[in-house]
């Protein structure tokens, strides 16, 4: 596939940053020995870009690239740089795919809305996730998003742990991409 070298880039800049190594209780309650976290490398400057890249071209090959998908987003704050980093990627590929910021809750001032960016409404979106264990969070965007009139194409996230998203959100009929497992990471 022409994305296994920016993947193999993007999984060595994961493992080197993100990947930490101790007993950890994740956001699901279950504990674990180690801990992915995403933020190292979704922030940093030089795996940024390539998660936008390899997400882009990941959604491409699955069906869901620009011209089937009209932007991307999840739950803030996991999703957030992925998010951007998309954007940034098919911007300069000279291609238009937003991006929106899914709250936990709407705003009790000001605009009060629970999806901010470009409206959503009559739109196909990604819901994106850095890493997801139980698909709590992608489960949650997808509920907002629905109510705000999104049509939900599919669930993409950076880092699967192979701790039942996949299953949860498969079994709500949204398609579910990964673009790096465990073993990508030397973890499983």
């Amino acid at each position: 596939m022409p994305n296994d070298t920016p993947r193999a880039r993007l999984a060595e800049l994961v493992r080197e940053l993100a990947v930490v190594r101790g007993e950890v209780t994740l956001a699901s309650g279950l504990k674990s020995d180690f801990y992915v976290d995403m933020r190292r490398a979704t922030l940093h400057h030089a795996a940024a870009p390539l998660i936008g890249h390899v997400m882009l071209d990941m959604l491409e090959e699955a069906g869901f690239g620009p011209g089937e998908i009209d932007a991307v987003g999840g739950l803030t704050m996991g999703a957030d740089p992925v998010a951007t980093a998309i954007l940034h990627a098919a911007a300069s590929r000279g291609l238009d795919v937003d991006a929106f910021v899914v709250r936990k809750e709407a705003k009790s001032h000001g605009m009060q809305r629970r999806i901010e960016g470009p409206d959503v409404a009559g739109r196909r979106v990604v819901v994106l996730e850095d890493t997801s264990t139980t698909g709590g969070s992608p489960l949650t965007a997808i509920e907002a998003l629905r109510e705000a009139g999104a049509e939900v194409a599919a669930v993409a996230v950076v880092v699967d742990r192979d701790t039942g998203a996949r299953e949860r959100i498969g079994g709500t009929g949204v398609p579910y991409l990964a673009a790096l497992g465990l073993a990508d990471l030397d973890l499983g």
